[in-house]
């Protein structure tokens, strides 16, 4: 199986505290006292400190067309991949004309050409580069991307493949939306981008082992998360039947795939879960029996830096990539469908 060679995570330079976040956008999303008053309070109790934005916070009040914001997403997208690949390719040694393949996913704009493609001529990336963008998978991309590039390496073991994370959640704002879900989603997700490089099993690079990986589909859960799309752009859809979802599979779930490898909860040592925000994380742990403090990571970028979708488990392991040796590792996330991906790694 593939390895993990290096994680590059990356944020756009304008970073705010909740606070401040919250008093630039209640007003334009709403003009009623009372709701603003409850944009506030739940902005409040999201778990947050601080966050990214892809613009400066002024610059919200006059963002106008879907349009003009997918353009906007373009040109900081394609820095922030760019910033992030050049880290990562450091980090592991290698350079651009070493990549065989690049898997690009985001959720929060759309490009053709792909954002990875733009990256071709920047970064030198090599005219023969198989690159597959992927829209609609949403912050389970992040787990889901490793798997498929994964997938890909375990067929070319020499070769060298790339999963590129950009979300730019700020850029979606619907003005006017006093809808739970925005408000809830515009105290929850961040701006963000992450590179992550792997590596087949016949290369010299050291990291981080892919096990195995697990896909699920959750039937009956497609109105839990999503987006609808209109004339202003994506309109957020968000329920609370997120740790629903998860009280009523992970158990199961978690069980039955570590059994594949004689494995049981209490084996994991590093939990790499993505952080959609303080229920998510609770569920995980209670639907796991297991202390919220071996998700600390997770509830620590959370404060850090929101909810950045699919980049957002990719930040967690970034930040829990040194482990002692022969550890265990379960890296996993949620996304629309209600889709879930596991993936199992193990530290050398």
């Amino acid at each position: 199986m593939s390895r993990i060679a290096a994680v590059a995570p990356v944020l756009p330079p304008f970073v705010y505290t909740q606070g401040e976040i919250t008093n630039a956008l209640a007003p334009l999303i709403s003009s009623a006292p009372a709701r603003r008053a409850v944009l506030e309070r739940m902005h409040a109790a999201s778990g947050i400190g601080t966050r990214h934005t892809a613009l400066p916070i002024e610059r919200y009040r006059d963002l106008g067309t879907f349009r003009e914001s997918n353009d906007i997403f373009i040109r900081v997208a394609t820095d922030l991949a760019e910033e992030a690949l050049r880290s990562a390719l450091h980090s592991a040694g290698l350079e651009a004309p070493d990549v065989d393949f690049v898997m690009f996913t985001s959720v929060t704009g759309i490009a053709a050409p792909s954002i990875d493609a733009l990256l071709v001529s920047r970064l030198g990336l090599r005219p023969d580069v198989k690159r597959m963008p992927s829209f609609g998978l949403g912050c389970v991309a992040g787990a889901s991307g490793l798997a498929r590039v994964n997938d890909y390496l375990a067929g070319h073991p020499t070769e060298v493949g790339v999963l590129l994370s950009v979300e730019l959640c700020s850029l979606t704002l619907q003005r006017d939306d006093e809808t739970i879900a925005n408000f809830v989603a515009t105290g929850l997700f961040g701006d963000g981008a992450a590179a992550v490089v792997l590596v087949g099993d016949q290369r010299p690079e050291p990291g981080i082992r892919i096990v195995d990986t697990r896909s699920s589909f959750y039937p009956d859960t497609t109105d839990v998360i999503g987006w609808h799309v209109g004339g202003t752009g994506f309109e957020i859809v968000l329920t609370a039947g997120v740790a629903d979802v998860i009280e009523r599979h992970f158990p199961a779930e978690v069980a039955a795939f570590l059994a594949d490898h004689d494995l049981q909860v209490s084996d994991v040592g590093a939990w790499v879960a993505h952080p959609g925000g303080p229920r998510v994380l609770e569920a995980f742990a209670h639907s796991l029996d297991l202390s919220e403090e071996l998700f600390r990571t997770s509830w620590a970028i959370l404060d850090r830096v929101g909810n950045l979708s699919s980049a957002a488990v990719l930040h967690v392991l970034a930040d829990m990539r040194e482990q002692p040796a022969g550890s265990t590792g379960l890296l996993f996330a949620l996304g629309p469908g209600v889709s879930a991906e596991f993936v199992l790694l193990e530290w050398p």
